[in-house]
């Protein structure tokens, strides 16, 4: 195999195993919690132990003086709609909406700024923030566009509905998602599912009348279930592991906290 073809291999080999994660996403009555660990590796080789995998969605996403570079592809449809749009103010907000991502940085880096664009867009045609719910729909739409060549981000979107009420978004590589009680995708999911399938215990999407997917738990008992699940899930799981970020959403805004994991 030649250099150039030895690299080419490389790169696609490290395209498909990807930056490897963990994200845990918990629907309440009136809040929601979505969680990932900040390790990020590839193989058995750490990179950093400090990267967030959760982009909030209600807070600036980046300050736009770096906008005009991340938005030249889009700056004549963005004018047309908005003529005096100032590009030094803040981009993608939407209300009460967080996104957890696993899987290949690039990828992630690049649908987000995606979501960013499509969410400027969507402020200056309807002079409000996103919802939560909408921005669900957005970022199905933005996968299975890219169904061909699919972004390599496992997604799990977390936030407040219209009525106030936690929901959970659930996705697969090209689009096809639900919405759930509980959510976790990553390396890890396969360790943390069966605990909150058994301590959640979401009804059946197909039991008629529809049943609410919100779980019973408190606020504070979410919390504590999942610092349980991710303690447990980084002792077997290599790429997981490090610290625990908690974002909690509810009625008062959004917090941030973080503990501290196993570092081996």
């Amino acid at each position: 195999m030649s250099r150039l073809g030895d690299w080419v291999y490389r790169l696609q080999e490290q395209r498909r195993v990807g930056s490897l994660s963990t994200c845990v996403a918990i629907a309440g009555a009136d809040y929601c919690v979505v969680t990932a660990d900040t390790r990020l590796s590839v193989g058995y080789s750490i990179l950093t132990r400090d990267h967030s995998k959760i982009c909030d969605l209600s807070s600036p996403l980046l300050p736009v003086g770096d906008a005009t570079t991340l938005f030249s592809p889009y700056i004549d449809t963005i004018l047309s709609v908005s003529p005096k749009l100032n590009l030094c103010s803040y981009v993608c907000r939407a209300d009460k909406c967080v996104l957890a991502s696993s899987g290949f940085q690039g990828d992630i880096k690049a649908l987000h700024k995606n979501l960013a664009a499509r969410e400027l867009l969507y402020q200056h045609q309807h002079n409000k923030w996103m919802s939560c719910p909408s921005m669900a729909q957005l970022l199905s739409n933005t996968l299975y566009f890219k169904r061909s060549s699919p972004y390599y981000a496992i997604n799990v979107l977390g936030g407040l509905d219209s009525e106030g009420k936690g929901c959970v978004f659930t996705y697969d590589a090209v689009g096809s998602y639900e919405r759930t009680g509980y959510s976790a995708q990553g390396t890890g999911s396969s360790l943390i599912m069966p605990v909150l399938d058994n301590q959640l215990k979401s009804p059946s999407p197909l039991l008629l009348p529809a049943r609410d997917a919100v779980t019973r738990l408190s606020e504070s008992e979410a919390i504590d279930l999942v610092k349980d699940v991710f303690a447990s899930a980084t002792e077997r799981d290599i790429y997981t592991g490090d610290k625990l970020e908690i974002v909690v959403i509810n009625k008062a805004g959004t917090k941030l906290e973080y503990i501290d994991l196993r570092k081996d």
